[in-house]
């Protein structure tokens, strides 16, 4: 059960972070960057969605322990 829970807030957390950079980029492209900087933004926020993630999942394991 536990391994299955981990398993989908994972994949959750993956296609957040996918429709973040997905957003990042669109707007970048419709503010007429270029598509190495809209590339740049968009991995700018996925990794930012991954960062935090990995925060929260710290100060709860910190909480909860």
């Amino acid at each position: 059960m536990t391994v299955a829970v981990v398993l989908l807030t994972t994949a959750l957390v993956i296609v957040v972070a996918l429709l973040a950079a997905t957003a990042a980029g669109k707007l970048a492209r419709m503010d007429g960057a270029s598509y190495p900087t809209a590339l740049t933004r968009a991995a700018a926020a996925f990794a930012a969605v991954i960062t935090l993630a990995a925060a929260v999942a710290g100060a709860l394991a910190k909480l909860f322990d």
